[in-house]
């Protein structure tokens, strides 16, 4: 890992010229520019000081960059079926990140099921057909192109109660699936 390359690049994310940065840790510019070129290794209470001025942490800074998969294709998702009712995960292992994308398609007259209130919020857009959206006591009518966005805090479940399939991306945060 070359300290000083990383050092730069976090003082030009702040626009920060040397001088500044060197100010803010009282040391000099001519000190900066030798650590941001590797010429000199700072001390651990020198470098402490440099990553507080860039509003960095230790943690933070030696934190490897993941090579994380950004893009999933249908080969990678998650299918869970029961009677008239498939559910798709659309990123594998997502209860590990803030929201849990799913795709739902409910035969007519088939629901979800009734969730219990939980922490978090709830979020979906139909695809297709209509779907009644049931929170607490109030029941609310989705249709296709028509999105939805409810705190979890009661019980709710989505059921199909026309005579055609209905399909929606539904998102939890945190996950909740």
């Amino acid at each position: 890992m070359e300290l000083g390359t990383r050092i730069r690049d976090m003082r030009l994310q702040l626009n920060l010229t040397q001088e500044e940065l060197a100010d803010r840790c009282e040391l000099t510019k001519g000190y900066i520019s030798q650590l941001e070129n590797d010429l000199t290794s700072p001390s651990i209470a020198t470098l402490e000081d440099i990553l507080s001025a860039l509003g960095s942490s230790f943690a933070e800074f030696f934190k490897e960059d993941k090579n994380e998969k950004i893009i999933f294709t249908e080969n990678d998702y998650i299918e869970k079926s029961s009677e008239g009712f498939v559910q798709n995960w659309l990123v594998p292992n997502a209860q590990k990140n803030l929201m849990e994308p799913v795709t739902v398609e409910l035969a007519p007259g088939a629901s979800t099921g009734e969730d219990i209130p939980h922490e978090g919020e709830e979020f979906g857009y139909v695809l297709e057909g209509k779907i009644t959206l049931q929170t607490g006591k109030k029941k609310y009518v989705c249709r296709k192109g028509e999105s939805f966005y409810f705190t979890a805090d009661r019980t709710h479940k989505i059921s199909n109660e026309a005579d055609t399939k209905a399909k929606f991306i539904w998102i939890s945060s945190p996950p909740n699936f």
